[in-house]
């Protein structure tokens, strides 16, 4: 399993009318989280697209428990649980300064060749970054 955390400062212009944080927002929050927890185990998600290999979200599922407000510093934590296949799962666990927990995530990404836009198996460089965090996970 993989675990990591990146802060984030809420922004002014990421919030609405009641200095919440507007809901689509998140994804963002998200995808700032993804890419730095691939950076985090060393893996280049750019030199991945590089090499013609796309990771689009096929799913995403969010539930709010709690607002974010203009200038909290949220605490994003990213749990990959599972080896990726074709597809990777991502949960998300948001919280506040207080460590409130504030929002529950996860999102789907399929690996596709840019070329043809379908899906395929991860390239075997992404997959040797993972082997490390599953050599003991028995139903992969």
């Amino acid at each position: 399993m993989i675990e990591h955390q990146v802060q984030v400062r809420v922004r002014y212009s990421e919030t609405d009318q009641m200095a919440y944080v507007y809901y689509g927002n998140y994804a963002s929050y998200f995808e700032v989280a993804r890419v730095e927890t691939f950076r985090h185990i060393g893996f280049s998600y750019k030199e991945m697209e590089a090499e013609g290999i796309l990771m689009p979200v096929l799913e995403l599922k969010t539930k709010y428990l709690k607002p974010a407000k203009y200038d909290d510093l949220l605490t994003v934590k990213v749990i990959i649980k599972e080896k990726p296949g074709i597809r990777i799962k991502f949960e998300y666990e948001v919280y506040n300064e207080a460590n409130a927990l504030l929002t529950i995530a996860e999102t789907t990404l399929v690996f596709i060749n840019a070329k043809t836009g379908r899906p395929i198996l991860p390239p075997e460089v992404f997959t040797s970054f993972f082997e490390k965090y599953y050599l003991n996970d028995s139903k992969n």
